[in-house]
Protein backbone atom coordinates (compact mmCIF):
# COMPACT_ATOMS: atom_id res chain seq x y z
CA UNK A 1 0.00 0.00 0.00
CA UNK A 2 1.43 3.42 -0.93
CA UNK A 3 1.88 6.22 1.51
CA UNK A 4 -0.92 8.75 1.83
CA UNK A 5 -0.09 12.12 0.29
CA UNK A 6 -0.39 14.94 2.82
CA UNK A 7 -3.27 17.35 2.04
CA UNK A 8 -0.90 20.32 2.00
CA UNK A 9 1.20 18.64 -0.67
CA UNK A 10 -1.90 18.10 -2.80
CA UNK A 11 -2.85 21.77 -2.37
CA UNK A 12 0.65 22.91 -3.29
CA UNK A 13 0.62 20.76 -6.42
CA UNK A 14 -2.75 22.16 -7.46
CA UNK A 15 -1.60 25.73 -6.94
CA UNK A 16 1.57 25.10 -8.93
CA UNK A 17 -0.44 23.69 -11.82
CA UNK A 18 -3.12 26.39 -11.72
CA UNK A 19 -1.43 29.04 -13.93
CA UNK A 20 -0.74 26.57 -16.71
CA UNK A 21 -4.23 25.13 -16.47
CA UNK A 22 -5.75 28.62 -16.61
CA UNK A 23 -3.76 29.51 -19.70
CA UNK A 24 -4.79 26.27 -21.43
CA UNK A 25 -8.48 26.79 -20.70
CA UNK A 26 -8.46 30.53 -21.45
CA UNK A 27 -10.71 31.89 -22.77
CA UNK A 28 -13.69 29.82 -21.64
CA UNK A 29 -16.24 32.64 -21.96
CA UNK A 30 -16.72 35.90 -23.91
CA UNK A 31 -14.21 38.73 -23.41
CA UNK A 32 -15.19 42.36 -22.90
CA UNK A 33 -13.20 44.98 -24.84
CA UNK A 34 -13.71 48.43 -23.33
CA UNK A 35 -13.47 51.49 -25.61
CA UNK A 36 -13.02 54.92 -24.05
CA UNK A 37 -14.85 56.83 -26.79
CA UNK A 38 -18.26 56.86 -28.44
CA UNK A 39 -19.20 54.58 -31.37
CA UNK A 40 -18.15 55.83 -34.79
CA UNK A 41 -14.72 57.18 -33.92
CA UNK A 42 -11.27 55.76 -34.57
CA UNK A 43 -10.97 53.89 -31.28
CA UNK A 44 -14.33 52.23 -31.81
CA UNK A 45 -13.56 51.35 -35.44
CA UNK A 46 -10.11 49.95 -34.68
CA UNK A 47 -11.41 48.07 -31.66
CA UNK A 48 -14.24 46.44 -33.60
CA UNK A 49 -12.00 45.36 -36.47
CA UNK A 50 -9.43 43.93 -34.05
CA UNK A 51 -12.11 42.30 -31.88
CA UNK A 52 -13.73 40.49 -34.81
CA UNK A 53 -10.38 39.12 -35.99
CA UNK A 54 -9.27 38.21 -32.47
CA UNK A 55 -12.51 36.39 -31.68
CA UNK A 56 -11.90 34.03 -34.61
CA UNK A 57 -8.44 33.14 -33.32
CA UNK A 58 -9.55 32.68 -29.71
CA UNK A 59 -12.81 30.92 -30.52
CA UNK A 60 -14.77 33.22 -28.21
CA UNK A 61 -16.97 36.27 -28.70
CA UNK A 62 -15.49 39.67 -27.88
CA UNK A 63 -18.08 42.18 -26.73
CA UNK A 64 -17.44 45.89 -27.25
CA UNK A 65 -18.43 48.18 -24.38
CA UNK A 66 -18.14 51.93 -24.97
CA UNK A 67 -17.38 54.01 -21.87
CA UNK A 68 -16.70 57.53 -23.17
CA UNK A 69 -15.68 60.60 -21.25
CA UNK A 70 -12.77 62.39 -19.58
CA UNK A 71 -10.38 61.79 -22.47
CA UNK A 72 -10.92 58.00 -22.12
CA UNK A 73 -9.84 57.95 -18.47
CA UNK A 74 -13.25 56.60 -17.39
CA UNK A 75 -12.67 53.48 -19.47
CA UNK A 76 -9.08 53.10 -18.26
CA UNK A 77 -10.10 53.35 -14.61
CA UNK A 78 -12.93 50.85 -15.17
CA UNK A 79 -10.58 48.24 -16.64
CA UNK A 80 -7.92 48.91 -14.00
CA UNK A 81 -10.47 47.93 -11.34
CA UNK A 82 -11.77 44.86 -13.20
CA UNK A 83 -10.88 41.29 -12.11
CA UNK A 84 -7.40 40.44 -13.49
CA UNK A 85 -8.56 37.33 -15.31
CA UNK A 86 -8.24 38.34 -18.96
CA UNK A 87 -11.97 38.75 -19.52
CA UNK A 88 -11.95 42.57 -19.41
CA UNK A 89 -9.39 44.32 -21.60
CA UNK A 90 -8.91 47.87 -22.81
CA UNK A 91 -8.10 49.43 -26.16
CA UNK A 92 -6.14 52.55 -25.29
CA UNK A 93 -4.11 55.32 -26.92
CA UNK A 94 -1.66 57.98 -25.73
CA UNK A 95 -4.71 59.86 -24.42
CA UNK A 96 -5.35 57.49 -21.55
CA UNK A 97 -1.90 55.98 -21.02
CA UNK A 98 0.33 59.08 -21.20
CA UNK A 99 -1.58 62.34 -21.53
CA UNK A 100 -4.22 61.99 -18.82
CA UNK A 101 -1.81 60.67 -16.16
CA UNK A 102 0.57 63.55 -16.97
CA UNK A 103 -2.26 66.06 -16.61
CA UNK A 104 -3.56 64.51 -13.41
CA UNK A 105 -1.07 62.33 -11.49
CA UNK A 106 -3.85 61.35 -9.06
CA UNK A 107 -5.66 59.35 -11.75
CA UNK A 108 -6.24 55.82 -10.51
CA UNK A 109 -4.63 53.97 -13.40
CA UNK A 110 -1.35 53.71 -15.25
CA UNK A 111 1.68 51.46 -15.35
CA UNK A 112 0.91 50.06 -11.90
CA UNK A 113 -2.72 49.22 -12.61
CA UNK A 114 -2.74 48.19 -16.28
CA UNK A 115 -0.56 45.60 -18.00
CA UNK A 116 0.48 46.19 -21.64
CA UNK A 117 -0.37 43.40 -24.06
CA UNK A 118 0.60 44.78 -27.48
CA UNK A 119 0.43 47.83 -29.67
CA UNK A 120 -1.98 47.12 -32.51
CA UNK A 121 -2.03 50.10 -34.86
CA UNK A 122 -0.42 53.35 -35.90
CA UNK A 123 -1.68 56.31 -37.91
CA UNK A 124 -1.20 60.05 -38.38
CA UNK A 125 -3.66 62.68 -37.27
CA UNK A 126 -5.34 64.83 -39.91
CA UNK A 127 -6.04 68.55 -39.62
CA UNK A 128 -9.32 69.35 -41.37
CA UNK A 129 -11.63 72.30 -41.89
CA UNK A 130 -15.21 73.00 -42.86
CA UNK A 131 -15.02 73.73 -46.63
CA UNK A 132 -17.15 76.85 -46.18
CA UNK A 133 -14.33 78.38 -44.16
CA UNK A 134 -12.33 78.88 -47.35
CA UNK A 135 -9.11 77.59 -45.77
CA UNK A 136 -7.41 75.10 -48.09
CA UNK A 137 -3.98 74.55 -46.53
CA UNK A 138 -2.08 74.83 -43.28
CA UNK A 139 -0.48 77.98 -44.68
CA UNK A 140 -3.96 79.49 -45.15
CA UNK A 141 -4.90 78.51 -41.60
CA UNK A 142 -1.81 80.10 -40.08
CA UNK A 143 -2.42 83.32 -42.02
CA UNK A 144 -6.08 83.49 -40.97
CA UNK A 145 -5.32 82.69 -37.33
CA UNK A 146 -2.57 85.30 -37.12
CA UNK A 147 -4.87 87.88 -38.65
CA UNK A 148 -7.57 87.21 -36.03
CA UNK A 149 -5.99 85.61 -32.93
CA UNK A 150 -8.39 83.55 -30.83
CA UNK A 151 -11.24 83.77 -33.33
CA UNK A 152 -10.97 80.34 -34.97
CA UNK A 153 -11.85 77.21 -33.03
CA UNK A 154 -11.22 73.48 -33.30
CA UNK A 155 -12.89 70.35 -31.95
CA UNK A 156 -11.29 67.18 -30.59
CA UNK A 157 -12.38 63.95 -28.93
CA UNK A 158 -11.91 65.47 -25.48
CA UNK A 159 -9.74 67.50 -23.16
CA UNK A 160 -6.44 65.70 -22.79
CA UNK A 161 -7.03 63.44 -25.78
CA UNK A 162 -4.12 62.86 -28.14
CA UNK A 163 -5.82 64.94 -30.88
CA UNK A 164 -6.11 67.77 -28.35
CA UNK A 165 -2.40 67.50 -27.58
CA UNK A 166 -1.71 67.28 -31.31
CA UNK A 167 -3.47 70.59 -31.79
CA UNK A 168 -1.53 72.09 -28.87
CA UNK A 169 1.67 70.86 -30.49
CA UNK A 170 0.57 72.49 -33.75
CA UNK A 171 -0.19 75.76 -31.97
CA UNK A 172 3.30 75.73 -30.44
CA UNK A 173 4.93 75.01 -33.80
CA UNK A 174 3.01 77.68 -35.72
CA UNK A 175 2.51 80.30 -33.02
CA UNK A 176 -1.22 80.59 -33.70
CA UNK A 177 -4.05 81.06 -31.20
CA UNK A 178 -7.13 78.91 -31.88
CA UNK A 179 -9.73 77.89 -29.29
CA UNK A 180 -10.39 74.31 -28.15
CA UNK A 181 -13.93 72.84 -28.13
CA UNK A 182 -13.84 69.34 -26.57
CA UNK A 183 -16.38 66.58 -27.24
CA UNK A 184 -16.84 63.09 -25.76
CA UNK A 185 -15.67 61.32 -28.90
CA UNK A 186 -14.17 61.75 -32.34
CA UNK A 187 -17.46 61.19 -34.16
CA UNK A 188 -19.18 64.10 -32.38
CA UNK A 189 -16.13 66.32 -32.83
CA UNK A 190 -16.17 65.71 -36.58
CA UNK A 191 -19.94 66.14 -36.92
CA UNK A 192 -19.63 69.51 -35.19
CA UNK A 193 -17.30 70.70 -37.96
CA UNK A 194 -19.52 69.30 -40.71
CA UNK A 195 -22.52 71.06 -39.16
CA UNK A 196 -20.60 74.33 -38.96
CA UNK A 197 -20.74 74.52 -35.17
CA UNK A 198 -16.92 74.38 -35.06
CA UNK A 199 -14.52 75.39 -37.82
CA UNK A 200 -11.60 72.93 -37.55
CA UNK A 201 -10.72 69.55 -36.11
CA UNK A 202 -7.55 67.57 -35.52
CA UNK A 203 -8.65 63.95 -35.68
CA UNK A 204 -7.77 60.37 -36.48
CA UNK A 205 -8.11 59.18 -40.10
CA UNK A 206 -11.15 56.89 -39.65
CA UNK A 207 -13.06 59.83 -38.18
CA UNK A 208 -12.48 62.22 -41.08
CA UNK A 209 -11.38 60.44 -44.27
CA UNK A 210 -14.87 59.41 -45.45
CA UNK A 211 -16.00 63.03 -45.16
CA UNK A 212 -12.87 64.36 -46.88
CA UNK A 213 -13.53 61.99 -49.79
CA UNK A 214 -17.15 63.18 -49.91
CA UNK A 215 -15.99 66.84 -49.94
CA UNK A 216 -17.77 67.53 -46.64
CA UNK A 217 -14.44 68.30 -44.97
CA UNK A 218 -11.20 69.77 -46.32
CA UNK A 219 -7.96 67.99 -45.40
CA UNK A 220 -5.25 70.56 -44.65
CA UNK A 221 -2.31 68.45 -43.45
CA UNK A 222 -1.33 65.12 -41.92
CA UNK A 223 0.71 65.17 -38.70
CA UNK A 224 3.79 63.43 -40.13
CA UNK A 225 6.67 65.00 -42.10
CA UNK A 226 5.73 63.30 -45.38
CA UNK A 227 2.38 62.55 -46.95
CA UNK A 228 0.72 59.38 -45.77
CA UNK A 229 0.35 56.52 -48.24
CA UNK A 230 -3.19 56.20 -46.89
CA UNK A 231 -4.05 59.85 -47.63
CA UNK A 232 -1.73 60.80 -50.51
CA UNK A 233 -3.68 63.92 -51.51
CA UNK A 234 -3.13 65.62 -48.15
CA UNK A 235 0.22 67.40 -47.62
CA UNK A 236 2.63 66.41 -44.87
CA UNK A 237 4.14 68.84 -42.40
CA UNK A 238 7.44 69.33 -44.24
CA UNK A 239 5.85 70.63 -47.42
CA UNK A 240 3.41 72.62 -45.28
CA UNK A 241 6.37 74.54 -43.85
CA UNK A 242 6.97 72.75 -40.54
CA UNK A 243 9.60 70.03 -41.11
CA UNK A 244 10.22 69.41 -37.41
CA UNK A 245 6.61 68.47 -36.70
CA UNK A 246 5.99 64.73 -36.35
CA UNK A 247 3.20 63.00 -34.45
CA UNK A 248 1.88 59.45 -34.82
CA UNK A 249 -1.16 58.08 -33.05
CA UNK A 250 -1.27 54.49 -31.79
CA UNK A 251 -3.73 52.08 -30.20
CA UNK A 252 -2.89 49.12 -28.00
CA UNK A 253 -4.44 46.46 -25.79
CA UNK A 254 -4.13 46.44 -21.99
CA UNK A 255 -5.31 44.20 -19.14
CA UNK A 256 -5.72 44.85 -15.41
CA UNK A 257 -2.56 44.56 -13.31
CA UNK A 258 -2.26 41.10 -11.83
CA UNK A 259 -3.48 39.33 -14.95
CA UNK A 260 -1.49 36.06 -15.14
CA UNK A 261 1.48 36.32 -17.55
CA UNK A 262 0.24 33.18 -19.33
CA UNK A 263 -3.06 34.92 -20.12
CA UNK A 264 -1.29 38.11 -21.24
CA UNK A 265 0.94 36.06 -23.54
CA UNK A 266 -2.08 34.19 -24.91
CA UNK A 267 -3.74 37.50 -25.75
CA UNK A 268 -0.51 38.81 -27.27
CA UNK A 269 -0.03 35.74 -29.48
CA UNK A 270 -3.68 35.65 -30.55
CA UNK A 271 -3.73 39.37 -31.36
CA UNK A 272 -0.52 39.07 -33.37
CA UNK A 273 -1.97 36.19 -35.37
CA UNK A 274 -5.30 37.94 -35.90
CA UNK A 275 -3.98 41.30 -37.05
CA UNK A 276 -1.42 39.89 -39.46
CA UNK A 277 -4.18 38.47 -41.64
CA UNK A 278 -4.22 40.30 -45.02
CA UNK A 279 -7.95 41.02 -44.87
CA UNK A 280 -7.56 42.74 -41.49
CA UNK A 281 -4.67 44.88 -42.74
CA UNK A 282 -6.73 45.83 -45.80
CA UNK A 283 -9.73 46.81 -43.69
CA UNK A 284 -7.63 49.05 -41.45
CA UNK A 285 -5.71 50.49 -44.39
CA UNK A 286 -8.96 51.77 -45.90
CA UNK A 287 -9.14 54.10 -42.91
CA UNK A 288 -5.46 55.15 -43.08
CA UNK A 289 -4.48 52.89 -40.20
CA UNK A 290 -1.59 50.45 -40.38
CA UNK A 291 -1.11 47.37 -38.23
CA UNK A 292 1.83 48.00 -35.88
CA UNK A 293 2.38 45.05 -33.56
CA UNK A 294 4.83 44.89 -30.68
CA UNK A 295 7.44 42.13 -30.60
CA UNK A 296 6.31 41.15 -27.10
CA UNK A 297 4.45 42.60 -24.10
CA UNK A 298 7.85 43.69 -22.74
CA UNK A 299 8.63 45.44 -26.02
CA UNK A 300 5.32 47.31 -25.79
CA UNK A 301 6.11 48.30 -22.21
CA UNK A 302 9.44 49.81 -23.29
CA UNK A 303 7.74 51.66 -26.15
CA UNK A 304 5.24 53.13 -23.68
CA UNK A 305 8.02 54.49 -21.46
CA UNK A 306 9.66 56.25 -24.39
CA UNK A 307 6.35 57.52 -25.79
CA UNK A 308 5.28 58.87 -22.40
CA UNK A 309 8.32 61.16 -22.27
CA UNK A 310 7.17 62.97 -25.43
CA UNK A 311 3.62 63.49 -24.17
CA UNK A 312 4.66 64.42 -20.64
CA UNK A 313 6.98 67.13 -21.98
CA UNK A 314 4.20 68.45 -24.22
CA UNK A 315 1.76 68.58 -21.30
CA UNK A 316 4.33 70.33 -19.10
CA UNK A 317 5.36 72.86 -21.75
CA UNK A 318 1.76 73.68 -22.67
CA UNK A 319 0.46 73.98 -19.12
CA UNK A 320 -2.66 71.94 -19.92
CA UNK A 321 -4.59 70.74 -16.89
CA UNK A 322 -7.43 68.26 -16.43
CA UNK A 323 -11.06 69.37 -16.50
Amino acid sequence: MGKAIPPLAVLAACLAAAPGAQAQSYPSKPIKLVVGFTPGGAADFTGRVAAEALSKVLGQSIIIENKPGAGSSIAAEFVAKAPPDGYTILIASPSSMSVNPAMNPKKNYGVNTLVPITRISNSPLILTANPALGINSLKDLVAAARKSPGKLNYSTSGNGSAPHLGAVYLKQATGIDIQHVPYKGGAQAVQAVIAGDVELTFATPPSVLPFIKANRLKGLAVSTPARSAFAPDIPGMTESGYPGFNMNFWYGFFAPAGTPPEVVNRLFEATSAALQKPEVKTMLAREATEVALSRSPADFEQFLKEDARFWEKLVKDSGITAD
